[in-house]
Protein backbone atom coordinates (compact mmCIF):
# COMPACT_ATOMS: atom_id res chain seq x y z
CA UNK A 1 0.00 0.00 0.00
CA UNK A 2 2.84 2.35 0.72
CA UNK A 3 4.25 1.90 -2.93
CA UNK A 4 1.44 2.45 -4.30
CA UNK A 5 0.84 4.98 -2.66
CA UNK A 6 4.54 6.80 -3.27
CA UNK A 7 4.08 6.01 -6.47
CA UNK A 8 0.99 7.71 -6.78
CA UNK A 9 2.12 10.81 -5.54
CA UNK A 10 5.53 10.78 -7.96
CA UNK A 11 3.16 10.63 -10.72
CA UNK A 12 1.15 13.74 -9.78
CA UNK A 13 4.09 15.34 -8.71
CA UNK A 14 5.64 15.01 -12.03
CA UNK A 15 3.05 16.38 -14.16
CA UNK A 16 3.10 19.99 -11.82
CA UNK A 17 5.12 21.75 -14.46
CA UNK A 18 3.57 20.34 -17.30
CA UNK A 19 0.15 21.16 -15.79
CA UNK A 20 0.95 24.82 -14.84
CA UNK A 21 2.60 25.40 -18.23
CA UNK A 22 -0.60 24.10 -20.48
CA UNK A 23 -2.86 25.81 -17.94
CA UNK A 24 -0.48 29.13 -18.21
CA UNK A 25 -1.13 28.99 -21.88
CA UNK A 26 -4.59 28.50 -21.95
CA UNK A 27 -5.26 30.89 -19.49
CA UNK A 28 -3.45 33.47 -21.41
CA UNK A 29 -5.51 32.57 -24.71
CA UNK A 30 -8.74 33.11 -22.93
CA UNK A 31 -7.76 36.10 -21.13
CA UNK A 32 -6.82 37.56 -25.00
CA UNK A 33 -3.28 38.17 -23.71
CA UNK A 34 -1.05 36.37 -25.93
CA UNK A 35 -3.01 37.09 -29.09
CA UNK A 36 0.32 36.64 -30.85
CA UNK A 37 0.89 33.24 -29.51
CA UNK A 38 -2.47 31.75 -30.58
CA UNK A 39 -1.36 33.03 -34.21
CA UNK A 40 0.85 30.95 -34.01
CA UNK A 41 -0.54 28.18 -32.87
CA UNK A 42 -3.34 28.49 -35.58
CA UNK A 43 -0.92 28.81 -38.45
CA UNK A 44 1.20 26.62 -37.02
CA UNK A 45 -1.90 23.61 -37.06
CA UNK A 46 -0.88 22.13 -40.60
CA UNK A 47 2.15 21.04 -38.66
CA UNK A 48 1.25 20.06 -35.73
CA UNK A 49 1.07 16.21 -36.12
CA UNK A 50 4.68 16.66 -37.01
CA UNK A 51 5.70 18.90 -33.94
CA UNK A 52 3.41 16.70 -31.85
CA UNK A 53 4.82 13.79 -32.61
CA UNK A 54 8.54 14.85 -31.83
CA UNK A 55 7.54 16.24 -28.68
CA UNK A 56 5.67 13.68 -27.54
CA UNK A 57 8.91 10.72 -28.47
CA UNK A 58 10.71 12.72 -25.54
CA UNK A 59 10.12 10.45 -22.44
CA UNK A 60 7.37 10.49 -19.79
CA UNK A 61 3.85 11.77 -20.47
CA UNK A 62 4.04 15.31 -19.43
CA UNK A 63 4.56 16.80 -22.77
CA UNK A 64 0.97 14.40 -23.30
CA UNK A 65 -0.35 15.89 -20.62
CA UNK A 66 0.23 19.51 -22.17
CA UNK A 67 -0.85 18.35 -25.41
CA UNK A 68 -4.16 17.50 -23.65
CA UNK A 69 -4.81 20.91 -22.42
CA UNK A 70 -4.09 22.35 -25.29
CA UNK A 71 -6.86 20.54 -27.13
CA UNK A 72 -9.35 21.01 -24.39
CA UNK A 73 -8.63 24.76 -25.21
CA UNK A 74 -9.10 23.86 -28.65
CA UNK A 75 -5.60 25.55 -29.56
CA UNK A 76 -4.19 22.05 -31.53
CA UNK A 77 -5.87 20.41 -33.46
CA UNK A 78 -7.37 16.55 -32.97
CA UNK A 79 -4.64 15.12 -34.93
CA UNK A 80 -1.75 16.69 -33.08
CA UNK A 81 -3.30 15.34 -30.01
CA UNK A 82 -3.22 11.81 -31.36
CA UNK A 83 0.39 12.53 -32.82
CA UNK A 84 1.46 13.06 -29.37
CA UNK A 85 -0.77 9.86 -27.62
CA UNK A 86 0.45 7.51 -30.02
CA UNK A 87 4.49 8.96 -29.93
CA UNK A 88 3.93 9.16 -26.24
CA UNK A 89 6.65 6.95 -24.89
CA UNK A 90 6.06 7.48 -20.80
CA UNK A 91 8.31 5.21 -19.01
CA UNK A 92 8.97 2.98 -21.62
CA UNK A 93 12.58 4.17 -22.57
CA UNK A 94 13.94 4.65 -19.19
CA UNK A 95 13.16 0.97 -18.55
CA UNK A 96 14.82 -0.20 -21.78
CA UNK A 97 17.80 1.89 -20.78
CA UNK A 98 18.31 0.63 -17.40
CA UNK A 99 17.91 -3.11 -18.68
CA UNK A 100 20.64 -2.31 -21.32
CA UNK A 101 18.80 -3.27 -24.00
CA UNK A 102 20.18 -3.47 -27.06
CA UNK A 103 20.02 0.18 -28.92
CA UNK A 104 18.90 -1.20 -32.12
CA UNK A 105 15.67 -2.22 -30.55
CA UNK A 106 14.90 1.27 -28.19
CA UNK A 107 15.46 3.12 -31.64
CA UNK A 108 13.58 1.02 -34.07
CA UNK A 109 10.64 1.63 -31.15
CA UNK A 110 11.01 5.28 -30.37
CA UNK A 111 11.16 5.82 -34.35
CA UNK A 112 8.40 3.64 -35.12
CA UNK A 113 5.95 5.36 -32.71
CA UNK A 114 7.48 8.37 -34.17
CA UNK A 115 6.52 8.09 -37.43
CA UNK A 116 3.18 6.53 -36.95
CA UNK A 117 2.51 8.86 -34.80
CA UNK A 118 2.96 11.19 -37.41
CA UNK A 119 1.34 9.62 -40.27
CA UNK A 120 -1.79 9.26 -37.97
CA UNK A 121 -1.70 13.00 -36.84
CA UNK A 122 -1.72 14.05 -40.84
CA UNK A 123 -4.23 11.58 -41.56
CA UNK A 124 -6.58 12.40 -39.23
CA UNK A 125 -6.33 16.34 -39.65
CA UNK A 126 -6.93 15.72 -43.19
CA UNK A 127 -10.22 14.02 -42.84
CA UNK A 128 -11.85 15.49 -39.83
CA UNK A 129 -10.35 18.86 -40.94
CA UNK A 130 -11.17 20.48 -37.75
CA UNK A 131 -10.94 24.20 -37.68
CA UNK A 132 -10.30 25.31 -34.36
CA UNK A 133 -12.74 27.67 -32.47
CA UNK A 134 -11.90 30.64 -30.21
CA UNK A 135 -11.20 29.86 -26.77
CA UNK A 136 -14.41 31.49 -25.30
CA UNK A 137 -16.91 30.29 -28.10
CA UNK A 138 -15.79 26.46 -27.13
CA UNK A 139 -14.36 26.15 -24.11
CA UNK A 140 -13.94 28.13 -21.23
CA UNK A 141 -11.61 26.66 -18.18
CA UNK A 142 -12.47 29.31 -15.61
CA UNK A 143 -16.06 28.71 -15.86
CA UNK A 144 -15.44 24.88 -15.77
CA UNK A 145 -13.35 25.24 -12.56
CA UNK A 146 -15.82 28.00 -11.16
CA UNK A 147 -12.73 29.83 -9.64
CA UNK A 148 -11.56 33.50 -9.31
CA UNK A 149 -9.99 34.04 -12.77
CA UNK A 150 -10.31 37.54 -11.81
CA UNK A 151 -7.33 37.68 -10.03
CA UNK A 152 -4.60 36.68 -12.26
CA UNK A 153 -3.95 34.04 -14.81
CA UNK A 154 -1.22 33.03 -12.52
CA UNK A 155 -3.18 32.23 -9.57
CA UNK A 156 -5.83 30.78 -12.03
CA UNK A 157 -3.70 28.78 -13.72
CA UNK A 158 -2.14 27.35 -9.78
CA UNK A 159 -5.95 26.88 -8.72
CA UNK A 160 -6.54 24.39 -11.96
CA UNK A 161 -2.96 22.43 -11.51
CA UNK A 162 -3.30 21.73 -8.30
CA UNK A 163 -7.06 20.31 -8.57
CA UNK A 164 -5.90 18.62 -11.77
CA UNK A 165 -3.15 16.87 -9.78
CA UNK A 166 -5.41 15.99 -6.86
CA UNK A 167 -7.65 14.18 -9.19
CA UNK A 168 -5.15 12.42 -11.14
CA UNK A 169 -3.39 11.33 -7.67
CA UNK A 170 -6.69 9.80 -6.78
CA UNK A 171 -7.56 7.66 -9.52
CA UNK A 172 -3.73 6.64 -10.18
CA UNK A 173 -3.72 5.65 -6.24
CA UNK A 174 -6.90 3.80 -6.94
CA UNK A 175 -5.20 1.96 -10.19
CA UNK A 176 -2.32 1.67 -8.25
CA UNK A 177 -3.84 -0.53 -5.41
CA UNK A 178 -6.18 -2.29 -7.94
CA UNK A 179 -2.47 -3.54 -10.33
CA UNK A 180 -1.63 -4.96 -6.46
CA UNK A 181 -4.53 -6.78 -5.92
CA UNK A 182 -4.72 -8.67 -9.06
CA UNK A 183 -0.83 -9.27 -9.00
CA UNK A 184 1.55 -8.56 -11.94
CA UNK A 185 1.91 -12.88 -12.64
CA UNK A 186 -1.74 -12.91 -13.41
CA UNK A 187 -1.74 -10.08 -15.97
CA UNK A 188 1.57 -11.04 -17.55
CA UNK A 189 -0.48 -14.67 -18.07
CA UNK A 190 -2.80 -12.55 -20.63
CA UNK A 191 0.38 -11.71 -23.05
CA UNK A 192 1.06 -14.59 -24.85
CA UNK A 193 3.93 -14.31 -27.02
CA UNK A 194 2.47 -16.40 -29.57
CA UNK A 195 -1.22 -15.25 -29.20
CA UNK A 196 -2.28 -13.60 -32.93
CA UNK A 197 -4.58 -11.35 -30.74
CA UNK A 198 -1.99 -10.52 -28.63
CA UNK A 199 -1.60 -6.88 -30.05
CA UNK A 200 -5.32 -5.77 -29.41
CA UNK A 201 -4.48 -7.07 -25.51
CA UNK A 202 -1.32 -5.59 -25.25
CA UNK A 203 -3.00 -1.89 -26.59
CA UNK A 204 -6.24 -2.15 -24.38
CA UNK A 205 -4.00 -2.94 -21.70
CA UNK A 206 -1.58 0.09 -22.25
CA UNK A 207 -4.63 2.57 -22.13
CA UNK A 208 -4.99 2.37 -18.43
CA UNK A 209 -3.63 5.40 -17.33
CA UNK A 210 -1.03 4.74 -15.08
CA UNK A 211 3.05 4.38 -15.94
CA UNK A 212 2.51 1.07 -15.08
CA UNK A 213 1.32 -0.40 -17.79
CA UNK A 214 4.09 0.85 -19.98
CA UNK A 215 6.46 -0.35 -17.78
CA UNK A 216 4.71 -3.72 -17.39
CA UNK A 217 4.68 -4.09 -21.11
CA UNK A 218 8.44 -3.35 -21.71
CA UNK A 219 9.14 -5.51 -19.11
CA UNK A 220 7.16 -8.33 -20.85
CA UNK A 221 9.13 -7.44 -24.11
CA UNK A 222 12.68 -7.27 -22.90
CA UNK A 223 11.88 -11.29 -20.54
CA UNK A 224 10.71 -12.50 -24.20
CA UNK A 225 7.24 -12.49 -22.95
CA UNK A 226 5.98 -10.73 -25.41
CA UNK A 227 6.75 -9.30 -29.37
CA UNK A 228 7.40 -6.11 -31.15
CA UNK A 229 4.28 -5.96 -32.52
CA UNK A 230 3.05 -6.31 -28.89
CA UNK A 231 4.67 -3.90 -26.98
CA UNK A 232 4.53 -1.63 -30.21
CA UNK A 233 0.71 -1.71 -29.74
CA UNK A 234 0.72 -1.35 -26.14
CA UNK A 235 3.17 1.58 -26.31
CA UNK A 236 1.05 2.99 -28.99
CA UNK A 237 -2.23 3.60 -26.89
CA UNK A 238 -0.12 4.12 -23.52
CA UNK A 239 0.01 7.90 -23.13
CA UNK A 240 -0.14 7.62 -19.30
CA UNK A 241 -2.34 10.02 -16.93
CA UNK A 242 -2.66 12.46 -19.81
CA UNK A 243 -6.06 10.09 -20.69
CA UNK A 244 -7.00 11.44 -16.91
CA UNK A 245 -6.42 15.10 -17.50
CA UNK A 246 -8.48 14.37 -20.61
CA UNK A 247 -11.40 13.89 -18.60
CA UNK A 248 -10.88 16.47 -16.41
CA UNK A 249 -10.20 19.17 -18.73
CA UNK A 250 -12.36 18.57 -21.87
CA UNK A 251 -15.88 19.11 -21.23
CA UNK A 252 -17.32 17.02 -23.95
CA UNK A 253 -17.12 13.46 -22.46
CA UNK A 254 -18.50 11.61 -25.74
CA UNK A 255 -15.55 12.91 -27.66
CA UNK A 256 -12.73 11.94 -24.55
CA UNK A 257 -14.25 8.13 -25.17
CA UNK A 258 -14.39 8.54 -29.11
CA UNK A 259 -10.61 9.99 -28.64
CA UNK A 260 -9.63 6.52 -26.54
CA UNK A 261 -11.68 4.49 -29.00
CA UNK A 262 -9.55 5.74 -32.00
CA UNK A 263 -6.44 5.51 -30.11
CA UNK A 264 -7.03 2.15 -28.85
CA UNK A 265 -8.23 1.26 -32.79
CA UNK A 266 -5.17 2.73 -34.44
CA UNK A 267 -2.72 1.18 -31.89
CA UNK A 268 -4.24 -2.62 -32.13
CA UNK A 269 -4.93 -2.46 -35.74
CA UNK A 270 -1.02 -1.52 -36.27
CA UNK A 271 0.06 -4.04 -33.92
CA UNK A 272 -1.87 -6.74 -35.28
CA UNK A 273 -1.12 -6.10 -39.16
CA UNK A 274 2.92 -6.20 -37.98
CA UNK A 275 2.05 -9.38 -36.15
CA UNK A 276 0.63 -10.67 -39.59
CA UNK A 277 4.12 -9.86 -41.08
Amino acid sequence: MLDALLDALIDSLKLIPFLFISFLIMEALEHKSLKNAEKVIKKSKKLGPLIGGALGAIPQCGFASLATNLYSARAITLGTLIAVYLSTSDEMLPVMLSSKANPSVILKLLLSKLIIGIIYGCIIDFIYNKKVKKENEDYEICEHDHCHCEKGIIYSATVHTLKTTLYVFIIVLILNVLIHLVGEDNISKIFLKDNPFAPLLSALFGLIPNCAASVMLTELYIRGAINFASVLAGTMTSAGVSLLVLFRTNKDKKENMRIILLLYLLGALTGFVINLF
